[in-house]
């Protein structure tokens, strides 16, 4: 018995040694002073209008073994910045993002396609005055690496999507201020 007992532990050792150690998903905070969702569209045609968000949260969790993702991202619509004040307190009226209601918009992804170790594509779910419509964000650059000043990992992208405003129940002045806009998300995310 004693011989069956060390040759089972002897046994459970040698299998545990033998695994190969498997990476972890990991988990990054986003860096609201690094992150800003921008959206532009044509105003009239005359020129393409830009504006971004100010406050943005969320978490990023990466596997770059396992290619597997997700983005969960939290946008204060109260921070929109148009670069006049006249205007931000016009769009957050009931007419395009009416933040008395919906203070944020979110996007949370349902899959995550990777080209080699990157990820090139995000699909999800972006809320915008409470409708939810399915988006795909096209990678155009990421990095996961160690920050050279904080000394933690970091992973940092920028992606772009289309969407047309009138689907979020924001579409006053189509088609003279264009229905079409463009989003581009820079996002910096710390490992926790």
């Amino acid at each position: 018995m004693h011989k069956l007992l060390k040759l089972s532990s002897a046994l459970i050792l040698a299998i545990a040694t033998a695994t190969p150690v498997m990476a972890a998903s990991e988990t990054y905070i986003v860096d609201g002073t690094h992150s800003f969702p921008n959206f532009s569209y044509s105003h009239f045609g005359y020129s393409i209008q830009m504006s971004r968000f100010n406050k943005t949260s969320g978490k990023i969790v990466f596997d770059k073994e396992a290619k597997t993702g997700s983005v969960d991202i939290v946008i204060d619509t109260t921070s929109v910045d148009t670069g006049s004040t006249v205007f931000n307190q016009h769009i957050q009226g009931e007419d395009f993002f009416d933040t008395a209601k919906f203070p944020t918009a979110t996007f949370k992804s349902t899959k995550v396609v990777f080209a080699g170790d990157k990820p090139a594509t995000i699909e999800g779910n972006l809320t915008i005055k409470g409708v939810t419509k399915t988006v795909t964000l096209v990678v155009s650059s990421f990095q996961a690496a160690m920050h050279p000043m904080l000394r933690k990992d970091v992973l940092g992208a920028t992606a772009t999507a289309n969407i047309k405003r009138s689907n979020f129940d924001a579409g006053k002045y189509a088609p003279y201020v264009s229905d079409d806009v463009k989003i581009d998300i820079a996002v910096e995310a710390i490992k926790e």
